[in-house]
């Protein structure tokens, strides 16, 4: 992933006719209580968290390919773009 991840080529934004509310982000496609803020560290750790009440992740690991660091804990985690869904130019 991470030669995938260099090949990208960066690019200043034009942000012209993007809209975030055009992308539903935070819901709960298989309908099983969690939404996609909490689904998503759920795939993606290296260490599975363990899962509370309302979807709140304890414990788990997940490692960044973008920067090779590693977090323990989901609570530093913020779901973002690994790609723009914006227009680039």
């Amino acid at each position: 992933m991470r030669d995938a991840l260099d090949r990208l080529p960066v690019r200043g934004e034009d942000r012209t006719g993007y809209e975030c509310s055009k992308f539903r982000h935070w819901i709960d496609a298989d309908k099983d209580g969690c939404n996609t803020r909490a689904e998503v560290p759920k795939a993606e750790a290296v260490i599975a968290p363990v899962q509370e009440v309302r979807c709140a992740l304890t414990g788990g690991e997940w490692c960044s390919p973008c920067d090779d660091r590693c977090l323990n804990g989901a609570r530093g985690l913020d779901i973002d773009h690994l790609v723009s869904v914006a227009v680039t130019v």
